[in-house]
């Protein structure tokens, strides 16, 4: 390139535009190749390419011959270089095509000048030379001709190759022979007229050709392992076939190359060419590369064609066919490469489906044809695999046939078409949970018609729901929803003559499916809610727009749930459709709107956030109620705890910030382009430049003010995330690693735009510093958002001065023991790094790298292995010291984020002699932490390799302590807990040894990937002693977390090796397995807990490193070894305190099914470790049977795959059917089976003996068989001989075997034979006289309840015949008497009797319930249990008699529930509760805790009443237990189930005063002494709150505020805090409102409305009662707990709801920010004169003391390992300075308008005035003056910090305001220089990274009104004005919109112009 430039500008004679362009053209080129990223190097191509063309060729023709040449080679240099980067390469090529116009000779003799310098060589051919050869063939046009010239030569060149490449396993497996192979195929297909007549015609066979195809069969065969090589394989040879000139000759070659099938040798013929074929591997591998490369290369004529004339035997259907559904059948482990090649080929045969009719000349797939069975039956058969990837290919293959069989019938005339409906019917007998169903139902629907499947599958619109509920199924089933409304609108738009409108059409829809999606959107289950929203909605709108109106005609957004439906309709609407004016129109649109905007509910809110942010066109301007609205929004919404709220309001901002910026652009160019326009035009650009600009000015003002320490992590991290929205929109950073959203190409302009109005300055040196801040942040998210921020956006270097501070605090941070601060120290390393280009980077006082040639990478590696050196040093010497000052891990931190995180190749940052000093240092380094757990240095350089046990690890550090303070160790009483000493010790050794891992790992993994054949940093010798690091961490350290971390770098090192080419390297992971294998089966000498320690991951990571598309020998021989280690039998006599190799092996077969790096890989050995398990189980080693059930249990996991999850289903089980599971794991059929018939003949057989024999497998079985989901029958597979011995396991003596035997014979059972298994089970019932076993009897009746159960839900229309069984069940009702003396089978039958509740008889229903009723009314009988009583000294039995209550409780439980099912016989049921016996009375309060429907108003009244009378007694009751289920149940009965809903149900007489009084006397009582524990004592508080609203006792109210205040504390559990803000709701509200009885309307709890009178009383009488309520109220909003925030802003709302006075049919729950500042507008509307409210407002202030925060900052050093967590770490005292700024404002204005108030702000003023203006003092004394400082960088880090100064100055904001208004105030200090040292400080710290909120900036500049609080009023917009008032900038402008609304809600109007006013 310099050559070049250096002629071109020399040369006098080029033109010199010629010249500037081709300089330009060169320039690009030369970014091109310096450029490490791939986009960049595309972008910068693309560049150069459009500068060359712009050069016309008659100037490129001007060139002298040697200055083209020089270009020329430019190019094709380039070319040689990126031969990775194919697009790189055709733009490249698109050059040299263009300079060719000028010289077409020149540039293809320099191509084939290079493609000689490959085949003209004596050397054999590289990967890079392949590759090279590879991309001119395929993405050069030049190269392609070259290669015709070449192709013999080339030929002979590979032909050269594969011998070689054969003879090494490490080549043969590696990428040389995959491209060998590539090179082949391109050859074959690109150049098929130089190939063809040598392998075609007589007299010219080509030996290299022959040799290739040799090569290339033995590769197919089985010489290489490398499956992609292999399958590439056969796909070059059938192309080589595809070549053949003559149909007739490829046909034959192809019949011949079929016999790949054979297992004999045999021979290969193909033209003239003639290879022998020996099979090396039968894996099936063979067969599929040789049919998939047939149909994918090899043209129709060749496949169709038959060697013996007969149609029916061509090659694709007689001869691949056959082959492909054996493939298909076979469990293989490629079996998704099968169905690609069963897709593959019936998309063949659709394409040449004419040809085969021809040939034929019948029908392909008339009905019960061979072909079209076995078609269907191998789709059928694996519709439900649990192989990723096949379920796709099944469906694309079920979508193909059905295709195939259309055209067929079109063909011949088949009208009938019989097998639509014969599939139709066989899918829908798929039970609903079957994922398989949806799909196939997708593809008959174009063939059947909606009304059709309809009719056929009436359940079809529930099972939708009901997969919309499970999320497995939620994908699948809402694209059958979309087939269905797409199908119907194709059907509905052939009727369109009758259909006139849109609306018609969607009113058409709306009849069939508006009801389902409304019950959808608005269900109480959240998935089906948000799958419905995310699915259904938006595809329902693009395929009916106008289904919106009748959506939303059936809303009612004051009813529970439709708030959001319709936030999420109009929200779709205006995304598909852009209509967005209708949203803010008049009436009940706007107010809902508003309601949705300030909604409890995250879903509602971003719902309507989209609706706002949304458009159809970028450019749409955003209007100025949006802006309006967002400004409002944004603030109130920055701290939710949800990760996908945060997640999906970036996203909508951003959309929103993209409209602004492509508006903004638009008018811009708009503006350049019409310079001469309209003023009135030019000025409503201006408008809108305005508004677009100010906005982001202030939504990036607002991100920076809350990224302070001290804030919550939730809104730090949702500001991060808004503030990278800013700046990836409104910058001009272009992200090379993204290929969309990059800045638009005229973004400066906009840019200029804004900073010529002072705006836009995101990247000054005070908003750094905030970032900066954010480095020290606690979580790691936070610092990696904002380092990534910092880098990507910033400028590229720091000033020197942050430089330097930054260097200094990152040393300290990595001395320091608490691995947070260390990670922090190693990011901020890495950032400072990366921000040092071009400045003197200081690491000490006397080293420094300035214009030096050494990269400052490579440097700052040095300095940090010199640091390393140090620690080590340190460590060695002294490990205590260490471990407190130099603990080595954050160092390796550093070293790993500093070499590995770096862009460029590592070479140029370290050298080999710096690796190998590296690599010493971690190997010294493992074995000395390794030494300190052993407790001898010496113990670890042995060859063992059992790690110490936790026990000699703690005496080891023990000792170390011990030694370290110079005492003698003396035995004694040790404390459990650690001492900080140990725990400082034993964090440095495992996370240094984890770092350890993963540094390694991943260095090790670079180093190979960028290392090149001849030049290596790393040797085999050095790899090996890097393997012997990860060894001893992996046997000789016992803790998980380094276990765990290493493993992860091990991982990383052993796939890096086995991916290279080199055996030797490859050799190194499979010697680590076997020395693994080896160490599990030698004897141990002490008991390895853990499960086999790090012995199990050692193998995991060694076989899951192997690459998936080889054939895993590593795998192979590891799954062979352990299984045959643990089947080796136990010794007689082994040592139970060692650890047996059998045990070792099932852990680490565990540990091996566990791992997701296997995937699939491991399924093929899951019947084998299945029967071994199980076989295990019965072990007489108690630690080898439970190594066997965890093996068992994770084993089941992984074969039946992860459970799917439903909200409302608790009987959802695995998604595979047993037909299914049976096909694909056949082994375990037979197996299971002989298990379950051992067991039942074996129970069979000792029916009457009393001795129990066990079968410790038959449980996991029943397990396994329970948890396959029931499917239809399959004739292929019998099932049917399962549910023999599942019946007969009915009788098991064991309990929990009859229940899982009940579940399995539920799955084992098809739905078409529920009826007859229910018929046969109620006839096998014994009548009342005869003899039975309770066992069996108890068992059948289990069996009899989960099939009804099922039966009943699989079939909601209960079209299932149940007559027979229900009249069974009633004859049989002598099973719930008494002459049935067993409780659990009088249960098992109440439960049977209630699944029929709905089919039985009155009669027998009143019979049952006066039964029931009759026997809880009875005294408590006892079962006689006969017991033989063991004499020990006698050795005889003696029988005795032992009474106990077996079961009875249960069958009290649910004889409760059977009677109070009916509401009359549950009343009678409580009558008699004081009669009852305590355990029935604690059933009965139980059933009401548990009730789910509170709303049955005469139940409800009478339960209410009966407790209300009881409670006395139950207050005195000594069972703590009983007194919290009765408190929980009286709560829950007056309140209806719900405390937030105002619907007011009928009450009951209220209590009498005294009583009520005594009531609430004991539960006080109980509250104030704390007795019995938080659950009791939360239940209590909530009725002593019901109790009070009904009480006027004052007395009471100031005791029940003070347990409030009490139990409101961070530190009290939040069962208690929720309860009160459950008090609040209940009683809170009542006592509140100030609504007379006459208007009054309160929720259902609230029993005696309180009267008007008796409310003005308390406030006379208590007047700070009522603001220490708001008070409690306040804090619980800022509570850590987000549950007791939401129940905290219930009560909120109610108050709201309460003090409108309005109708009360629902109370509308607002968002927990919005009912704080409603609290706060409360709490100064009504009670600004009371004294009390001064003080609940300063009380939320933090402290002011700036002095003690500034002592703290200046101790350095941590003061213990782990910090102590805030015991509330969501609460913000600087936000809530914010918000009470304006509050305490408002108060001081209303300072002349009540002496007592101005008295007590005199007094709070005269006290307060010391500390504010020392406060203020000390912020001047910093001085952080223009350069960083020490002492204020640690300020800048110090959570206490901001908190501390934003209590400072609201405090001196409220001075400043008092001092002017009050005279009397003025002596104590200067207004006027008040504010002015205000102003000074505040414009001090904010240049110096302190970012306050804009209420303070306003305030301080006295911009801050002192009335409005400054927040936008979503909820008042009924009957009131609404006012929104916008948070001024930092600026100090502000935009102020007032929103009028009439009374009769006439459309919202702005005041005045409709254009913003800016102030």
């Amino acid at each position: 390139m310099t050559s070049l430039q250096d002629c071109i500008i020399s040369e006098e004679e080029t033109p010199e535009d010629v010249s500037i362009s081709l300089n330009l053209f060169i320039n690009k080129l030369d970014d091109s190749s310096r450029s490490c990223v791939k986009r960049c190097k595309e972008r910068c191509l693309e560049e150069a390419a459009q500068l060359l063309r712009k050069i016309p060729e008659t100037q490129l023709r001007s060139l002298k011959e040697k200055h083209l040449l020089l270009l020329v080679r430019l190019l094709i240099s380039m070319q040689w270089q990126m031969v990775n980067i194919s697009m790189a390469c055709r733009k490249l090529d698109q050059m040299l095509q263009y300079l060719s116009k000028v010289e077409y000779q020149l540039v293809f003799r320099e191509i084939n000048h290079c493609l000689l310098t490959i085949v003209q060589t004596d050397k054999i051919l590289s990967t890079e030379d392949l590759q090279r050869a590879c991309m001119f063939l395929e993405d050069s046009a030049f190269g392609r001709e070259a290669w015709r010239e070449n192709c013999q030569e080339m030929l002979i060149k590979v032909a050269e190759l594969f011998p070689v490449l054969l003879q090494q396993e490490g080549l043969t497996n590696g990428p040389l022979c995959y491209v060998a192979v590539k090179v082949c195929l391109q050859m074959f297909q690109l150049l098929p007229s130089m190939v063809a007549p040598l392998a075609w015609v007589k007299g010219h066979r080509s030996p290299a050709l022959q040799n290739i195809l040799q090569a290339l069969v033995d590769i197919i065969l089985g010489k290489c392992s490398n499956r992609d090589t292999r399958l590439l394989a056969g796909t070059a040879v059938a192309m080589l076939i595809n070549t053949a000139p003559e149909d007739l000759a490829g046909g034959a070659a192809a019949w011949s190359l079929l016999k790949v099938s054979k297992a004999e040798p045999w021979l290969l013929m193909l033209g003239e060419l003639e290879v022998r074929c020996n099979p090396t591997m039968q894996d099936g591998v063979h067969r599929l590369a040789v049919i998939r490369g047939l149909l994918t290369c090899c043209r129709s004529q060749i496949l169709l064609s038959s060697h013996t004339g007969n149609p029916e035997v061509c090659i694709l259907l007689g001869g691949v066919f056959p082959l492909v559904c054996a493939l298909c059948e076979e469990k293989l482990d490629c079996l998704y490469y099968a169905f690609e090649v069963l897709t593959l080929w019936l998309k063949k045969v659709k394409a040449s489906l004419t040809d085969i009719w021809k040939m034929r000349d019948v029908r392909l797939l008339p009905d019960d044809c061979n072909l079209q069975q076995e078609l269907i039956q191998v789709i059928w058969n694996n519709t439900e695999s649990p192989i990723e990837g096949v379920s796709q290919f099944v469906r694309s293959s079920f979508s193909l046939l059905l295709e195939l069989y259309e055209a067929d019938c079109k063909q011949f005339g088949d009208t009938k078409k019989t097998l639509y409906l014969t599939l139709l019917q066989r899918v829908t007998k798929l039970p609903w949970e079957a994922k398989a169903k949806y799909p196939l139902l997708c593809a008959l629907l174009p063939y059947l018609g909606t009304d059709k499947v309809l009719k056929q599958y009436i359940e079809l619109p529930n099972h939708l729901l009901k997969c919309l509920s499970t999320n497995h199924l939620s994908p699948c089933a809402s694209e059958l929803y979309k087939c269905m409304i797409q199908q119907q609108k194709r059907e509905l738009n052939i009727m369109k003559d009758a259909l006139c409108t849109e609306l018609d059409v969607a009113q058409q829809w709306a009849r069939r499916w508006c009801a389902i999606l409304l019950e959808a959107l608005t269900s109480e289950v959240t998935l089906l809610q948000n799958n419905s929203s995310t699915y259904l909605l938006p595809c329902t709108l693009h395929v009916f727009p106008s289904a919106t109106e009748p959506l939303l005609a059936s809303l009612d957004p004051a009813t529970p749930g439709h708030l959001h439906a319709w936030a999420c309709i109009v929200s779709s609407h205006r995304a598909i459709t852009g209509s967005s004016s209708w949203a803010f129109q008049e009436g009940s649109a706007s107010e809902t709107l508003h309601m949705a905007l300030g909604s409890v509910d995250d879903k509602v809110r971003l719902a309507v956030l989209n609706l706002l942010c949304c458009s159809s066109k970028t450019k749409d301007p955003p209007t100025s109620e949006e802006l309006s609205i967002l400004r409002a929004f944004i603030p109130q919404n920055l701290n939710s705890e949800s990760s996908p709220f945060r997640q999906h309001f970036q996203a909508a901002v951003k959309r929103f910030l993209v409209r602004i910026r492509d508006s903004c652009l638009a008018h811009v160019r708009e503006q350049k382009g019409k310079k001469n326009s309209k003023n009135c035009y030019a000025t409503e650009t201006d408008v809108i430049l305005d508004q677009g600009i100010g906005f982001v000015e202030w939504l990036g003002q607002v991100t920076y003010s809350y990224l302070a320490p001290g804030h919550s992590y939730q809104r730090k991290k949702t500001v991060l995330l808004l503030l990278s929205a800013v700046l990836e929109t409104c910058t001009d950073t272009w992200s090379p690693d993204k290929k969309k959203g990059q800045p638009p190409v005229n973004m400066a302009s906009l840019i200029d735009c804004a900073k010529q109005r002072g705006l836009w300055d995101f990247f000054c040196r005070a908003k750094q510093l905030i970032l900066i801040g954010c480095l020290e942040d606690s979580t790691n998210e936070i610092r990696e958002l904002s380092a990534g921020l910092l880098l990507r956006f910033f400028p590229p270097s720091f000033p020197d001065d942050i430089s330097s501070m930054l260097l200094r605090r990152t040393r300290q941070l990595f001395c320091s023991p608490r691995v947070q601060e260390a990670q922090m120290g190693a990011l901020m390393m890495k950032v400072l790094l990366q921000k040092s280009q071009g400045q003197n980077f200081w690491l000490n006082s006397d080293v420094t790298v300035s214009s030096s040639d050494e990269p400052k990478a490579s440097f700052v590696v040095r300095y940090l292995v010199k640091e390393l050196e140090q620690h080590y040093l340190t460590a060695s010497a002294d490990m205590m010291l260490a471990a407190r000052t130099k603990p080595m891990h954050g160092i390796l931190s550093a070293l790993g984020r500093c070499l590995l995180e770096l862009a460029g190749p590592l070479r140029d940052i370290v050298d080999r002699s710096l690796l190998i000093e590296l690599l010493g240092l971690l190997e010294k380094t493992s074995q000395l932490l390794l030494g300190v757990l052993y407790g001898a240095r010496d113990t670890c350089t042995d060859e063992k390799d059992t790690p110490p046990s936790f026990c000699d690890m703690g005496n080891a550090i023990s000792s170390l302590i011990v030694q370290a303070a110079g005492k003698c160790h003396v035995d004694g009483d040790e404390s459990v807990l650690l001492s900080e000493e140990h725990s400082l010790v034993l964090t440095c050794c495992w996370v240094s040894l984890k770092e350890i891992g993963i540094f390694l790992g991943s260095l090790v993994e670079r180093i190979i990937a960028e290392s090149k054949p001849t030049k290596h940093l790393l040797k085999i010798d050095d790899l090996k002693r890097a393997s012997k690091i990860f060894k001893d961490i992996l046997l000789r350290c016992r803790h998980w977390g380094a276990v765990e971390g290493c493993c992860v770098g091990f991982t990383k090192f052993c796939a890096s090796l086995l991916s290279s080419s080199d055996p030797d390297l490859q050799e190194i992971p499979a010697h680590m397995l076997k020395l693994g294998l080896q160490v599990l089966q030698s004897a141990r000498c002490s008991s390895v807990t853990r499960r086999a320690a790090g012995l199990p991951m050692l193998i995991l990571c060694v076989v899951s490193a192997e690459e998936a598309s080889k054939a895993r020998p590593l795998l192979a021989n590891s799954m062979h070894t352990l299984l045959a280690i643990a089947r080796t039998p136990i010794p007689l006599n082994w040592d139970q305190t060692l650890d047996l190799p059998q045990v070792c092996a099932v852990h680490t077969l565990q540990t091996l099914v566990r791992g997701s790096g296997l995937g699939v890989a491991i399924l093929q050995y899951a019947p084998e470790v299945a029967i071994l398990s199980l076989t295990l189980l019965s072990s007489p080693c108690w630690a080898m049977r439970n190594a066997a059930l965890q093996l068992y249990s994770s084993l089941c996991s992984r074969m039946l795959g992860q459970r799917p999850g439903s909200e409302e289903d608790s009987f959802a089980q695995h998604a595979m059917s047993p037909p299914a599971f049976f096909i694909h794991y056949p082994m375990l059929q037979p197996f299971l089976l002989g298990e379950l018939r051992e067991a039942a003949q074996d129970f069979q057989d000792r029916c009457g003996e009393a001795r129990l024999h066990l079968h410790p497998s038959l449980y996991p079985v029943l397990t396994l068989l329970a948890k396959l989901q029931p499917g239809v029958p399959d004739p292929t597979i019998a099932l049917s001989d399962f549910l023999v011995p599942l019946i007969q396991l009915a009788a098991s003596p064991i309990y929990s075997v009859r229940v899982m035997a009940s579940k399995a014979l539920v799955a084992m059972t098809p739905s078409c034979q529920y009826r007859s298994i229910l018929i046969r089970l109620t006839d096998e019932l014994p009548e009342a006289q005869t003899p039975c076993c309770h066992n069996r009897l108890h068992g059948q009746l289990l069996q009899i309840k989960d099939i009804l159960d099922r039966a009943l839900r699989a079939d909601s229309t209960h079209s299932v015949d149940l007559c027979k069984v229900v009249s069974r069940v009633e004859a049989l009702l002598w099973l719930v008497t008494d002459h049935q003396r067993c409780p659990l089978v009088r249960g098992a039958y109440l439960a049977v009797a209630g699944s029929l509740r709905g089919f039985c008889s009155e009669a027998f229903l009143h019979k049952m319930n006066g039964t029931l009723l009759c026997e809880l009314h009875r005294p408590q009988h006892r079962l006689q249990v006969l017991c033989m009583l063991s004499d020990t000294h006698t050795h005889t039995h003696t029988p005795q008699i032992l009474k106990h209550l077996i079961g009875s409780s249960s069958f009290h439980q649910k004889a409760i529930q059977f009677l109070c099912a009916d509401p009359r016989w549950a009343c009678q049921t409580w009558d008699s509760f004081s009669a009852a016996s305590p355990d029935l009375r604690l059933s009965l309060v139980t059933w009401v805790v548990d009730w789910q429907d509170l709303r049955r108003t005469s139940l409800q009244l009478a339960i209410q009443r009966v407790l209300q009378s009881n409670l006395r007694e139950a207050l005195l009751n000594q069972c703590v237990a009983y007194r919290s289920t009765y408190l929980a149940a009286l709560v829950a009965v007056m309140i209806g189930g719900d405390s937030t809903s105002s619907q007011q149900l009928p009450q009951p007489a209220p209590l009498e005063l005294p009583f009520l009084l005594e009531c609430l006397e004991l539960l006080l009582g109980d509250l104030e002494s704390q007795k019995g524990g938080p659950e009791f004592l939360s239940h209590a508080l909530c009725a002593a709150s019901l109790l009070l609203s009904q009480s006027l006792e004052i007395s009471m109210f100031q005791c029940w505020s003070s347990l409030l205040e009490r139990h409101r504390s961070p530190e009290v559990p939040e069962a208690l805090r929720m309860a009160c803000a459950e008090a609040l709701c209940l009683a809170g509200v009542s006592i509140m409102s100030q609504v007379p009885e006459e208007h009054s309307s309160f929720p259902v709890f609230i029993t005696a409305i309180v009267s008007y009178a008796f409310i003005k009383l308390l406030k006379q009488k208590c007047p700070s009662f009522l603001c220490r309520l708001i008070n409690t109220g306040l804090y619980l909003l800022q509570d850590g707990s987000q549950p007791v925030r939401v129940k905290a802003a219930h009560f909120t709302s109610m108050l709201h709801c309460a003090k409108r006075g309005g109708e009360q049919r629902s109370v509308y729950l607002m968002q927990v920010n919005q009912a704080l500042l409603f609290l706060l507008d409360l709490l100064l509307e009504e009670y600004w004169d009371n004294l009390e409210t001064m003080e609940v407002l300063l009380c939320h202030l933090p402290k002011t003391d700036l002095r003690s925060v500034l002592r703290d900052t200046m101790q350095t050093g941590c003061g213990s390992l782990y910090e102590q967590d805030e015991a509330n770490v969501f609460a913000e005292p600087a936000v809530m300075s914010a918000y009470l700024l304006p509050y305490l404002l408002q108060i001081v204005d209303k300072y002349c308008e009540s002496s007592a108030l101005a008295e007590c702000l005199n007094v709070w003023a005269k006290e307060n005035a010391a500390q504010v203006l020392d406060g203020l003092s000390a912020c001047k004394d910093l001085q952080p003056g223009e350069t960083l400082n020490p002492t204020w960088l640690s300020l800048l880090m110090n959570s206490r910090f901001h908190g501390t100064l934003c209590g400072l100055f609201t405090t001196a904001t409220l001075l400043l305001q008092l001092l002017k208004i009050s005279d009397d105030l003025r002596a104590l200090y200067d207004p006027s220089s008040l504010q002015q040292n205000l102003l000074d400080v505040f414009s001090l710290l904010g240049q110096n990274g302190v970012q306050f909120p804009s209420t303070f900036t306003a305030a301080v500049g006295g911009d801050l009104p002192v009335r409005g609080n400054g927040r936008t009023i979503f909820l008042d917009s009924v009957n009131k004005a609404e006012v929104c008032t916008m948070e001024p900038s930092i600026h100090g402008w502000k935009v102020t919109i007032w929103l009028y609304k009439s009374l009769c809600c006439h459309s919202l109007r702005l005041q005045g112009d409709s254009r913003w006013a800016f102030a």
